[in-house]
């Protein structure tokens, strides 16, 4: 494994392609760069976040969560792979239900933010969001496994879900709450 990032600048990129874990060579303008791009964003927004003070079910949990998010990254480089399985969908799902068991429910919008730990774990939603998206563009050209585009759908819940948990931790000393949306058609109506 050392061999493999022994050299870092290769220069094999000036032309405008990237190297694919399977020897072929693509634009780095391609549908397959992007997904790849978008879902190591998510990874370093994660990254990120575990770097604040979270309990530490939830940093067990995010760190869980990077070593899948690079295992979807190595299926998107690897055409034809299999690295993400069914059973890091059902962990997610358990996962949300797990932590949302304990919110109230949402009588509003919320907007991202609120702690800082809650307005990272939002950022990184809106980043599994656009990894999303960037896979189903993929799918559409190319074919593209289940489970990596279901996990992302349920990680992108699953982090609202953990903004609110983050609301509310009392990590510095005060829970918080979520910021909620004021709708000016609501306001109205109820005054």
């Amino acid at each position: 494994m050392s061999n493999r990032l022994s050299k870092i600048s290769t220069r094999t990129g000036d032309d405008g392609s990237t190297g694919l874990g399977d020897g072929s060579r693509v634009p780095k303008s391609h549908l397959r760069i992007a997904a790849i791009g978008d879902v190591d964003e998510l990874n370093s927004g994660l990254g990120v976040l575990l770097a604040e003070p979270l309990p530490e079910d939830l940093r067990a949990l995010l760190l869980a969560i990077q070593q899948e998010l690079f295992n979807l990254g190595g299926e998107l480089a690897i055409p034809g792979s299999e690295l993400l399985k069914a059973d890091a969908v059902q962990r997610l799902d358990e996962a949300v239900e797990h932590y949302n068991a304990a919110l109230p429910r949402l009588a509003e919008f919320i907007l991202p933010g609120g702690t800082r730990s809650a307005a990272l774990a939002h950022q990184s939603r809106t980043v599994a969001r656009r990894a999303e998206r960037a896979l189903v563009a993929l799918a559409a050209t190319e074919s593209v496994n289940k489970p990596p585009r279901q996990y992302l759908n349920r990680l992108s819940d699953l982090l609202f879900v953990l903004a609110r948990v983050l609301n509310r931790a009392n990590l510095d000393g005060k829970a918080g709450d979520d910021v909620y949306w004021r709708s000016e058609r609501l306001a109205r109506s109820q005054s």
